[in-house]
């Protein structure tokens, strides 16, 4: 698979997916293990630069450079 993720759409992803985990790991908001799920989503895409949904409906975040 192609990168398809620009540096700030992987910070993003990144800090949301941080902020995320640590809310659900504390219990902090009604469905915790949703938000730990999705927190581990936003991480794992973050880090690899590729998001299989921006495949599909062939979206790309990181200009011309991908």
């Amino acid at each position: 698979m192609e990168r398809n993720e620009g540096t700030v759409d992987r910070a993003v992803r990144l800090l949301l997916g941080i902020a995320l985990l640590a809310l659900g790991g504390l219990e902090k908001i009604p469905y915790p293990k949703v938000a730990i799920l999705v927190g581990i989503v936003l991480l794992v895409t973050g880090i690899a630069g590729i998001c299989p949904l921006y495949s599909v409906l062939k979206i790309k975040t990181c200009g011309e450079k991908c």
